[in-house]
């Protein structure tokens, strides 16, 4: 795949130069407050509230912030807000399979501007169950190499139970099972190591290499569709020519 880089590459190393701080405090209470809902308040007993409070942290989202995202979601009253997770599917450009995880309290406004997102940049929004199948839900955890050896970090992410260990010259990509996820961060930060991220995410079963006006068109869909205030995540089978990714960003 030399060349080549993956969407959720991209994304990082994007969002590290964008200045959209708010929009994204925003969709991280919005995760929180799901998180709280459906698992409780407790984040050593909720797995997915333990992530999004990490990852709060990491991206630099204040305490006080955090707290009162956690107030309001163990809260009860009239202005409760009852966010629910739906997940869109499509293509794009060339047949590439899109996965859009959203966060709503409004089904139509959500499902239209995704609508939108995919007609504006020649995708297709499919039905459920369409492209989803194409995609395993795993930990992630991403080591920035910063002078580390990266044999070492993966017999260290190994023996805490990691599945799988890759890396390229920026950084290494540890993959976990999902339950496993914690466990492994926590085993890798012992051991002196930053961690860049730590979710869970979708990832293909296999990719599809696009290039040229196709890869440019995708890239902006996939740029549109993780704009939008509800759209948490997006996920995709594309890979992308560095060249690209380049006169894109």
């Amino acid at each position: 795949m030399s060349g080549h880089s993956k969407w959720s590459t991209i994304k990082r190393q994007k969002g590290a130069a964008d200045n959209k701080r708010g929009a994204m405090f925003s969709k991280l209470a919005r995760e929180i407050h799901v998180a709280v809902r459906e698992g409780g308040p407790n984040p050593e007993a909720n797995l997915r509230l333990k992530i999004a409070l990490e990852r709060a942290k990491r991206e630099g989202m204040p305490n006080d912030t955090a707290e009162r995202a956690l107030a309001k979601a163990s809260g009860a009253g009239a202005d409760a807000e009852n966010w629910e997770t739906i997940i869109y599917e499509g293509y794009g450009p060339g047949g590439v399979a899109i996965l859009a995880i959203g966060l709503t309290d409004n089904r139509n406004r959500t499902a239209s501007e995704v609508r939108f997102a995919f007609n504006r940049h020649g995708g297709t929004l499919g039905e459920s169950g369409c492209v989803a199948w194409q995609f395993d839900t795993v930990g992630q955890i991403v080591v920035p190499i910063d002078g580390h050896d990266p044999d070492e970090v993966a017999l260290t992410a190994i023996d805490a139970g990691a599945r799988d260990v890759e890396s390229d010259e920026n950084e290494i990509v540890i993959t976990t099972e999902p339950a496993e996820l914690s466990l492994v961060a926590d085993r890798v930060k012992e051991n002196g190591l930053a961690i860049q991220a730590a979710d869970l995410q979708r990832l293909p079963q296999a990719t599809i290499e696009i290039e040229g006006p196709q890869a440019q068109t995708t890239m902006k869909l996939l740029e549109a569709l993780d704009d939008l205030d509800d759209i948490q995540e997006v996920y995709t089978n594309a890979v992308f020519a560095e060249e690209v990714d380049r006169a894109v960003a």
